[in-house]
């Protein structure tokens, strides 16, 4: 079974700067102090922030019912501003899914002003028939909907700096 969610958030700030926080490991550390009730430790296994690198991400426990899994990038686009992550090893792999993709998007919004941009997150996934059952239950939009609030927040201080 495939399945996907997505979900946007406006941000005040042009998408350039938004893109030197989401197109950079500069997002992991946004998330490991802003959200350390999401994800309370990151570590950097190989890479420089670009394609091939490779993340480790440690839950906390009880928090998702994961308790890490590793990551690795498979898009860094800097001109669409698309950055693409794949789960390559534990966690979700561990619970039945073949795929699980997470993309951050940000889109330069049309108007007068180019003084704000919209984030969008998507979670893509394909799950074996037998785990099928659990994968609405499994699946959630709501923490890369608070990583976007939280970047939006860092980057709107940081703004008023």
């Amino acid at each position: 079974m495939f399945g996907t969610v997505s979900e946007e958030k406006e941000v005040n700030v042009p998408a350039s700067e938004a893109w030197k926080v989401y197109g950079s490991l500069q997002l992991a550390d946004v998330v490991r102090q802003a959200l350390p009730g999401l994800i309370y430790k990151i570590d950097l296994v190989q890479g420089d922030g670009g394609v091939g690198t490779v993340l480790e991400l440690f839950f906390p426990p009880g928090a998702s019912g994961l308790t890490s899994y590793k990551e690795k990038f498979t898009v860094v686009d800097d001109e669409k501003r698309v950055k693409e992550a794949e789960v390559v090893e534990g966690g979700y792999l561990d619970l039945g899914f073949t795929m699980y993709r997470v993309r951050f998007e940000v889109i330069e919004k049309d108007g007068i002003s180019n003084n704000q941009c919209i984030t969008r997150a998507t979670i893509e996934y394909e799950v074996k028939d037998e785990a099928a059952a659990n994968a609405a239950a499994i699946v959630s939009i709501k923490p890369l909907v608070n990583i976007m609030q939280a970047a939006a927040d860092y980057l709107q201080k940081k703004l008023q700096q």
